[in-house]
C-alpha cells in the first residue's frame, strides 16, 4: 500500500512538471525600468550614395541598450536601424532619391523603454543604380548579349533582363546579381534571331533605374564537343604534375583532384600547354574553370589559377614547338568580382568561379584546330597553372 502511494505521488509530480513546462512562455525584458533614457545629442550627418551616416553622442545612462533610427523610404517602407550602445554612429540606407528625408533617433534602455525622439534631416546622394544605368551598354555576343557597366561604389545590385514575348516584356529569370566594380556579364544560349530586351538596374530596396530598350541579334556559336579534344605534347610545352593530365581539362569534372591539370611549379618563366579540339573551327570563346584550392573550404582566384594569359590557335602547329604558324586569339586577365584580398572569396566570387570564367576571342581570327594556353602570371605571382576544366565554343561549319 505504501508503495502504491509512493508511485501515485511520482505520477502526480510528473504531470505537474509537464503542465508547468507546457505553459506558454512569455518573453519579457530582463529588467523592469519604466524611466525613459535621455535623448541622443550632437547629431551630425555625412551623406553618401543612397545612404547617410549619423554621428551622435548617446545619453549617459547605465541602463542604455541601443540607439535606433526610424525613417520611411519613398516607397512607403518603414525602416528601423539599431546600433549598440558601445558605438556612436549608425547608417540609414535604401534611399532611391536625393530628396530631404527625416530620420528619428531614439535611445532605448534594457526594458525596451524608448526616449523622446530627436529629428534629423538627411540628403542622400544619388543612388548607384543611376550611375550604373548611364554607363550600361548592351551588344551582341556569341550566343547571347553582353552587358558592360561601371559600378564605382561596388553597390550590391541586380540587372534585370526582360524579353519581348507575345507583345509583353517577360522576365527571363536570368538576372545578374553583382557588386563588381566593372560589370562584364553575358547571357548565353540564345538563337541567332532578333530579341527585344528591356534592361533595368535594381538595388535590394527595390529602387529602380530607367529601362534600356534594345534589339539584339546574337552571333552564332555552338559548343565544340569535348569528345574530340586530344592532348598534344610539343617540345616547348611545360611539364605536367605526374598526378594530373591535360585530359583532365575535358573529363567533365571541374573541381576534384586529380581530375584536373596542374603544370610544373618549378618552371618560373612563361609556360604553355597545347591541345587539339578535333575540328577546324572559327572560335568565339573559351570557358575556363579554375581549380578551387583547399583554403577556407574551396577558394578561387588563388594559387595556380591563371590570372594573366594568352590563348593561341593554329591549323597546323610546327613540330618544333615554336609559335610559327600560330595566331593569338586573345590576351586576357582574370578579375575577381569582389576585388577582395588574396585568399578571400565572397559568395559572388565563389559562384562566378564555380560557373567558369568566359573569355571571348578577337573577332576576325582564322579557323583553328589546335589551342595553346600560354600563362604569363598566376594569382600567387608565379606561372604554373591549375585548371579544372575547359570548354571551347565557336562555329565549326
Amino acid at each position: 500500500m505504501k508503495k502504491n502511494k509512493l508511485n501515485l505521488c511520482f505520477v502526480l509530480l510528473f504531470f505537474a512538471v509537464l503542465l508547468y513546462a507546457c505553459k506558454e512562455d512569455k518573453l519579457t525584458p530582463l529588467e523592469s525600468n519604466t524611466k525613459a533614457p535621455g535623448v541622443v545629442s550632437n547629431v551630425t550627418v555625412t551623406n553618401g550614395p543612397a545612404y547617410a551616416i549619423l554621428h551622435y553622442t548617446p545619453p549617459v545612462d547605465n541602463d542604455l541598450l541601443y540607439v535606433k533610427a526610424v525613417y520611411t523610404l519613398a516607397t512607403g517602407r518603414v525602416m528601423e536601424v539599431k546600433a549598440s550602445y558601445y558605438g556612436n554612429t549608425l547608417t540609414v540606407e535604401g534611399f532611391g532619391d536625393t530628396n530631404e528625408h527625416e530620420v528619428s533617433l531614439y535611445a532605448v534602455n534594457r526594458s525596451e523603454i524608448v526616449s523622446a525622439p530627436v529629428s534629423v534631416k538627411v540628403h542622400p546622394l544619388e543612388n548607384p543604380v543611376w550611375g550604373v544605368f548611364r554607363s550600361l551598354t548592351s551588344t551582341a555576343d556569341f550566343g547571347g548579349v553582353k552587358l558592360l557597366a561601371d559600378n564605382p561604389t561596388k553597390a550590391d545590385l541586380a540587372i534585370e533582363i526582360l524579353v519581348l514575348t507575345n507583345g509583353k516584356y517577360i522576365p527571363t529569370s536570368r538576372n545578374i546579381y553583382t557588386a563588381a566594380e566593372q560589370i562584364d556579364q553575358s547571357l548565353r544560349g540564345m538563337d541567332t534571331v532578333n530579341y527585344d530586351f528591356a534592361i533595368t538596374i535594381r538595388d535590394r530596396w527595390l529602387n529602380y533605374s530607367d529601362t534600356l530598350f534594345t534589339t539584339i541579334k546574337p552571333l552564332y556559336e555552338t559548343t565544340i564537343p569535348k569528345s574530340g579534344y586530344r592532348a598534344v605534347s610539343l617540345p616547348t610545352d611545360v611539364g605536367i604534375n605526374t598526378s594530373t593530365s591535360i585530359a583532365g581539362l575535358w573529363d567533365g569534372d571541374t573541381r576534384d583532384w586529380p581530375r584536373m591539370l596542374m603544370t610544373s611549379s618549378t618552371v618560373l618563366s612563361q609556360q604553355w600547354i597545347t591541345f587539339d579540339i578535333g575540328k577546324l573551327s572559327t572560335l568565339s570563346r573559351i570557358v575556363i574553370w579554375d581549380y578551387p584550392e583547399y583554403l577556407n573550404g574551396r577558394t578561387y582566384f588563388y594559387g595556380g589559377n591563371i590570372k594573366k594569359f594568352e590563348v593561341w590557335g593554329s591549323d597546323s602547329p610546327p613540330a618544333d614547338g615554336s609559335f610559327n604558324n600560330w595566331v593569338k586569339l586573345g590576351t586576357f586577365e582574370s578579375v575577381k568580382p569582389s576585388g577582395s584580398a588574396y585568399g578571400v572569396n565572397t559568395s559572388e566570387d565563389v559562384s562566378i568561379g564555380a560557373a567558369g570564367l568566359n573569355y571571348t576571342f578577337d573577332l576576325g581570327a582564322p579557323k583553328v584546330r589546335y589551342l595553346r594556353i600560354k600563362n604569363l602570371e598566376n594569382w600567387q605571382g608565379t606561372t604554373f597553372m591549375s585548371i579544372g576544366e575547359v570548354q571551347v565554343y565557336g562555329d565549326p561549319r
